[in-house]
């Protein structure tokens, strides 16, 4: 998975890009997430990183892009989560592959720092809240994992404060 930094092409803003997969997709359709997919035979984080931002958003990085990484996040549906941070340079053009995104959105930095993130709610299913945050962009809410990677982002990168995250929970709509 690749938090993905740019510039916003109209208003200039830093942004992170968001995807909303398409519901047709049978793991997660429907969902908003951060470009990302599995890893393939003997590849690393990194560099599956910077492959699914190819495949998913025609977007080409080279390694030096790469900022750092996030903690792996363990996910109800068996994956492990890699957030991994890279950095273009300036706006990008993207193409996306319709197969695996049905929207690009550019989250601005300026919501990551609402105060009104995170959201914490009990879970019926855990000891452990479950994390949302509310976008204004996306329109909705967004949930743990991929709220709790942009959480641990923002408290990283925005307020140099170290965060944990893994020990959230997801709703049980995520789990599948």
């Amino acid at each position: 998975m690749a938090i993905v930094i740019t510039e916003h092409v109209e208003s200039g803003e830093a942004c992170v890009l968001m995807t909303l997969r398409p519901s047709k997709l049978n793991r997660h359709g429907g969902q908003y997430a951060l470009p990302g997919g599995r890893l393939d035979e003997g590849e690393q984080d990194a560099d599956a990183a910077l492959r699914e931002l190819h495949e998913e958003m025609g977007l080409e990085l080279e390694a030096g892009s790469i900022l750092g990484q996030l903690d792996p996040f363990p996910t109800r549906s068996g994956f492990r989560v890699a957030p991994i941070v890279v950095a273009t340079r300036g706006p990008v053009t993207l193409r996306p592959d319709p197969t695996e995104v049905e929207q690009v959105f550019h989250l601005p930095f300026s919501e990551l720092a609402s105060p009104d993130i995170p959201r914490l709610q009990d879970s019926n299913n855990s000891e452990h809240p479950v994390l949302s945050a509310f976008f204004p962009t996306l329109g909705h809410y967004m949930y743990a994992p991929t709220a709790a990677i942009l959480y641990q982002f923002r408290e990283i990168a925005l307020h140099g404060r170290p965060t944990r995250v893994a020990h959230f929970d997801q709703p049980t709509f995520a789990w599948k």
